[in-house]
């Protein structure tokens, strides 16, 4: 190791330090062991040993460690039945190696099993033992070469027990392998640089169990944990991947108490009792659950879906009638069950004469245990069996024991390839070939100067299947290739309780965690037979968003509607999303809806009643216009310039026509067009009246004597070109107007948020003031002309109905004004329309109405005579 110290001289020097009572006892040239442990093990020899830590014992009385001169031993007590059959397995899987030709060719080997008693000072004085030998004085080479006695430990169960252990042997880097220990933080290769596991840690377990919760949709649940490294870590871990995850939050987290505190207990109980968390997930060990379910039976509380970890989902003692109404339909994390061939035959030889193999005081307590009998005398520091004396003839076959079911083996497949691992690397460094080697200067280990680290250099390397068909190997921190069995307890109608597997959830080097579940083979423990519901909140639907309850975990919240605009498309949204521009809301809130379409259209009852009158107006025109043409030769026509007339009722009729422009959805043409259209139309009409006006006024003027000059200025031509200058006028400020800035289309949401209102923006606010002001301006000069005319003497002065129609007229646009400017939308547009064909009928009314009265209904009146005949008279 490059002038490093050897390892086993360290792991002696540590044992000088902590074992030999004075500096004088010891020497630079041997360790000597001031006392030995005294510890119940079983020990098998061999040219390689290895190691092995069980608990066959599940509780102790251990004296006080002192260097007194009177050993004494430790009085282990509760025969744990299936600790002893791990053993056994490890024992079964060496002798099962050494008869393997192809494993370890000429070396044998040999093991070394102790009970932990279920104690942590009894199991790490165990793993000193194997460590350093049970010899009491140690000779050391010269150059302090030399393999340890064990050059690997199988075990041990527990996690807390694993962490101690490997904190002292992987400073020397022993190697260990676990087979039931799953802290998640013997992971880590910096401080447990030797330690292996042959069963999935507790990070893969964690999230092997918020697989199962997001499958079921359980949000909210309750977590115990035992109060150890084992508890403390899953708590710590599950915690943080819940967050990580989102897949759901604690209700709450308590801590067992190892001392079976009766208080504590009651208030757990009672805490799980009120709590709304209907799943209660528990990591602790057997001896923690059957004080927990003592206390859920007095309080009588049911109703609860059980989540076991893999320490107590195969437990036994809990699956009794009086147990089962509450624990029935459990589902427990299951370390991956195997086969072991041959392993029955060879537990059937375990005999208690059986000196040269097996330890004969533990299997004498097996013994003891499965037949309910006592061997006299007892052995010394056991307690003595009661029931008749062992005869030594009884059969494992002719009696119904747990320790001969092998329909389920789990931890004990974990200690089978464990064995195999440690096995298949010494066999590896057997097959090294010299020059090609791993180490310095590609050298190869042997087993006669091995060290623990390049063991631990092999076991890393190792991959090998079993007969079952699983493959073996170590990842970068020591862990195995993770899968889990899930379970489920079953109370059969018979009342026979059973545990089934109804999945698996393994890890998948591309989807993470993978998680299959037969749901059809799940018992649930309800009345509606199905998985319960269990959420802090009722998932928020669609259309809604989750609020957070202020103070309580995240999955505590409200649903709260989303608003106007926005919606939610999926259950449990964080947020509430805007709709795009040209779409709303549904009544839902659950998705976007295109926005509704707002104008003045041609389908609905007011565009509909719009558009008939336009083209009521515009048929009225024509008719008067067709009614002018054919009594065109009468006084009635021809008085005041019939041409004006004619032309009159064309304006009149473009006025109505151009209301249409205002209907229907607006496009950049209508735009332009509409108010063009409207304001040159008008001109054409209003200019028609003033030169009209003008012509009575220079009629009556010229009636009087010296007057017939003025008669020159209002010929044909002049009266044709005043119209066509006035129009003009119009149509340049038209033109302005579209090419300075034009009107256009505009989709305006700021009246509705949920409709989208089509409107015509002018453009210039300015050029459409101009536009109205010119046609106001020449009405309001055509309505003071005929005002001045209106009295003039004359049996039909046209003057009085120009000055009616101008009023009308002047009216109406007054008050379109404040009207169009307050109304919204499509009613801007309405009130436009209105006032043009109030305006237009107000004109048509007033200026060829009464004419047309004349001409169809008193033609005696259509004559000149009748016409001229007043004004002659008061002449």
């Amino acid at each position: 190791m490059g002038g490093v110290p050897d390892s086993y001289l360290l792991l002696c020097v540590y044992l000088i330090m902590f074992f030999c009572s004075s500096p004088s006892l010891c020497s630079v040239s041997s360790c000597k062991l001031w006392r030995k442990f005294h510890l119940n093990g079983m020990h098998k020899p061999g040219d390689v040993v290895l190691g092995g830590l069980f608990e066959v014992h599940y509780t102790s009385i251990f004296p006080e460690l002192t260097f007194t001169s009177e050993p004494q031993q430790p009085s282990c007590k509760g025969f744990d039945i299936l600790g002893f059959r791990h053993a056994m397995t490890m024992a079964f899987a060496i002798d099962e190696i050494n008869k393997n030709s192809n494993l370890l060719h000429n070396v044998t080997l040999g093991y070394s099993l102790y009970d932990n008693c279920g104690a942590l000072i009894i199991g790490f004085s165990s793993a000193l033992s194997l460590a350093s030998g049970r010899e009491e004085q140690f000779l050391l080479q010269e150059n302090c070469l030399g393999s340890p006695p064990v050059l690997g430990i199988v075990g041990d169960s527990f996690s807390t027990f694993s962490i101690a252990i490997s904190n002292v042997l992987g400073l020397f880097k022993l190697p260990i392998v676990s087979y039931f220990a799953t802290c998640s933080c013997l992971t880590d290769r910096q401080r447990f640089p030797s330690f292996f596991r042959t069963i999935p840690s507790d990070a893969f377990q964690v999230r092997a169990m918020i697989q199962i919760l997001k499958h079921f949709g359980w949000t909210w649940v309750g977590l115990l944990v035992s109060d150890d490294d084992y508890g403390l870590h899953v708590a710590q871990s599950l915690q943080s991947d819940l967050a990580q995850s989102g897949g759901g939050c604690l209700a709450y987290l308590e801590v067992l108490p190892w001392d079976s505190d009766p208080s504590e207990l009651k208030r757990i109980v009672y805490l799980i009792k009120t709590s709304t968390a209907r799943v209660v997930m528990v990591f602790a060990h057997e001896m923690h659950m059957i004080q927990l379910m003592e206390e859920v039976v007095r309080q009588d509380v049911t109703g609860l879906q059980w989540i076991a970890s893999e320490a107590w989902t195969a437990a036994a003692v809990l699956q009794t009638p009086r147990l089962m109404p509450y624990l029935s339909g459990t589902l427990g994390i299951a370390i991956r069950r195997g086969e072991i061939p041959g392993i029955r035959e060879f537990l059937l030889q375990i005999h208690p004469d059986q000196y040269d193999i097996f330890n004969a005081f533990q299997v004498r307590q097996f013994w003891e245990y499965t037949f309910q009998c006592r061997f006299a005398p007892p052995p010394p520091g056991w307690i003595e069996a009661g029931g008749a004396l062992c005869t030594g003839d009884e059969n494992l076959e002719n009696v119904e024991t747990e320790f001969m079911d092998l329909s389920n083996l789990r931890p004990e497949y974990n200690v089978y390839k464990a064995a195999y691992a440690l096995a298949y690397a010494l066999d590896n460094i057997l097959k090294c070939e010299p020059g090609r080697g791993p180490f310095n200067g590609n050298s190869c280990a042997s087993l006669q100067t091995l060290e623990p680290w390049q063991l631990v250099h092999y076991l890393q390397m190792v991959n090998f299947t079993t007969s079952f068909g699983d493959q073996v190997s170590f990842d970068e921190n020591g862990d195995a290739s993770p899968i889990y069995d899930i379970m489920n307890w079953q109370w059969l109608p018979d009342g026979r309780i059973t545990v089934q597997n109804v999945g698996e959830v393994k890890k998948s080097a591309f989807k993470g965690e993978e998680l299959t579940l037969d749901e059809d083979k799940i018992f649930w423990n309800f009345e509606s037979k199905e998985p319960p519901r269990s959420v802090c909140s009722e998932s928020c639907p669609p259309g809604t968003r989750m609020a957070r309850k202020k103070g309580e975990p995240v999955c505590c919240f409200d649903c709260i509607p989303c608003s106007e605009g926005k919606i939610s498309n999926k259950s449990d949204s964080m947020k509430c999303i805007s709709c795009p521009e040209d779409f709303w809301s549904n009544p839902q809130r659950d998705h976007c809806v295109p926005k509704k379409t707002e104008f003045l259209s041609y389908h609905e009852p007011l565009g509909i009643c719009l558009t008939t009158t336009s083209l009521l107006g515009t048929f009225i025109c024509a008719v008067v216009l067709g009614i002018f043409i054919y009594h065109r030769s009468t006084p009635m026509v021809r008085a005041n310039n019939s041409e004006l007339s004619f032309l009159l009722l064309v304006s009149l009729k473009l006025c109505f026509l151009c209301s249409l422009l205002f209907i229907g959805r607006p496009r950049l043409w209508t735009c332009q067009l509409r108010h063009a259209a409207f304001g040159i139309s008008f001109v054409l009409c209003v200019s028609c009246i003033l030169v009209k006006t003008m012509v009575v006024l220079a009629v009556f003027k010229a009636s009087k004597p010296g007057g017939g000059a003025s008669l020159k200025w209002f010929g044909a031509v002049q009266q044709r070109g005043t119209v066509l200058v006035l129009t003009c006028i119009q149509a340049a400020i038209c033109t302005c107007w579209i090419v300075s800035a034009s009107p256009a289309p505009h989709k305006n949401t700021q009246y509705h948020n949920d409709k989208i209102v089509y409107e015509c923006v002018v453009g210039s606010t300015i050029g459409f003031a101009v536009l109205l002001g010119y046609i106001g301006l020449l009405a309001i000069l055509s309505f003071l002309l005929a005002f001045l005319a209106r009295n003039l003497p004359d049996n039909f002065n046209e003057a009085k109905f120009i000055t009616f129609s101008m009023l009308i007229f002047c009216a109406v646009w007054v008050a379109f004004v404040p009207a169009y400017v307050n109304s919204p939308g499509k009613y801007a547009d309405a009130v436009e329309v209105f006032a043009i064909l109030a305006s237009s009928f107000g004109l048509l009314v007033a200026l060829f109405g009464p004419k047309c009265y004349i001409i169809l209904l008193r033609p005696e009146r259509n004559t000149k005579k009748a016409i001229m005949g007043r004004g002659t008279t008061k002449s």
